[in-house]
């Protein structure tokens, strides 16, 4: 892999560091090694992230992160409102950005803002803006996100972290989670395993509410099992189908609560049954065991990350497509029957007690 501009980074006077988040909640989650990476370089730098409000709560409480700058069109509005947010980034006075994202705008706002070293990806026509663009490989592209973000740093001379996720939970937090779920009937020593049935990304990478909801059924019925849906208000008539479907009580949660409360409240799952998606990243970076459902996705590079995982998928000539909508009446989520993913999670239940 080259960088297209050869100069060093001068790592022995930077001093203060901006990194541009990724946007979405699972592609916030696979660059913290690398921002762990960041601090392993820089020990005694102030870092700070820029965010927007939907994926800065990741960030919370991470002890690589200084401060968490949030950005969206609830407080940067409009091309006056990008103004402003350049102007409060000039002030802040950053050496170096990193930018994470590929898209051209990210580049462009750290270029306005005069940060004098910024580096990133050599992608979508943004190399101008960048001091320091890396050139990608077709290698990387076929590896895993993590691996993706880590190897743009290990080209520019950064020391590398462990392939850790650094997702943390304060003990308030879980508190917090334990009290809402005793209010919904859910006690201390229950089985509870969450469902995420949405995905933003599209419908080709959502399993069916129908059929989560016999596999919540199933799983209420044979092991007592507390079952939470999980996700977005976006998510909410996904929920509401499932619940339709399902003969048992299962809880629904998606669009009631925070993201921070969502982080607790999956920590304290037995398992954690989903989608591709962002919460899987965020059960998979809590050390939850990840039952994961793919369809138009490619596993080789957004699973989920660590041991104890389990991916399901059915390999046919079309997947992964990568595409929003299917014009095969979603043939891979079709294939995944409700024996097999409730074998699966039978098992990993049943070993809890060994």
């Amino acid at each position: 892999m080259k960088v297209r501009n050869t100069k060093d980074l001068p790592f022995s006077n930077i001093r203060k560091i901006l990194i541009r988040s990724t946007n979405w909640i699972g592609d916030a989650v696979l660059p913290l090694p690398a921002i762990s990476s960041v601090r392993l370089t820089f020990p005694q730098s102030t870092i700070a992230i820029l965010a927007k409000s939907w994926v800065a709560e990741i960030f919370n409480s991470n002890p690589d992160i200084d401060e968490v700058i949030t950005y969206d069109d609830s407080n940067y509005t409009g091309i006056s409102g990008k103004w402003r947010l350049i102007r409060f980034l000039k002030r802040k006075a950053f050496d170096l950005a990193i930018c994470l994202p590929n898209a051209f705008g990210a580049a462009l706002l750290v270029y306005m803002a005069g940060i004098p070293l910024r580096l990133g990806y050599n992608t979508h026509g943004r190399g101008i803006l960048l001091t320091h663009a890396v050139n990608r490989s077709k290698r990387i592209l076929r590896r895993h996100q993590i691996d993706y973000y880590l190897e743009m740093l290990s080209t520019l001379g950064f020391t590398l972290a462990e392939k850790t996720l650094n997702l943390k939970v304060l003990a308030e937090e879980k508190e917090e989670a334990r009290q809402i779920l005793e209010r919904l009937g859910v006690r201390e020593g229950d089985l509870i395993i969450g469902i995420n049935p949405g995905a933003t990304y599209g419908p080709t990478k959502r399993w069916f509410p129908d059929r989560y909801a016999a596999l919540a059924d199933r799983l209420i019925d044979d092991f007592g099992a507390k079952v939470l849906i999980f996700g977005s208000q976006n998510d909410n008539n996904i929920a509401l189908e499932l619940i339709k479907n399902s003969k048992r009580g299962v809880i629904n949660l998606a669009g009631q609560t925070t993201l921070t409360q969502a982080k607790a409240m999956i920590s304290i799952c037995r398992l954690f049954i989903t989608n591709d998606s962002g919460l899987m990243h965020v059960a998979s970076a809590l050390k939850v065991p990840v039952v994961a459902i793919f369809g138009s996705t490619n596993p080789e590079t957004t699973s989920p990350f660590g041991e104890g995982s389990v991916i399901i998928k059915k390999d046919i000539p079309c997947s992964p497509c990568l595409k929003r909508e299917c014009e095969d009446d979603y043939l891979c989520m079709r294939l995944i029957e409700v024996d097999e993913v409730y074998e699966r999670v039978r098992s990993i239940v049943m070993s809890f007690h060994l």
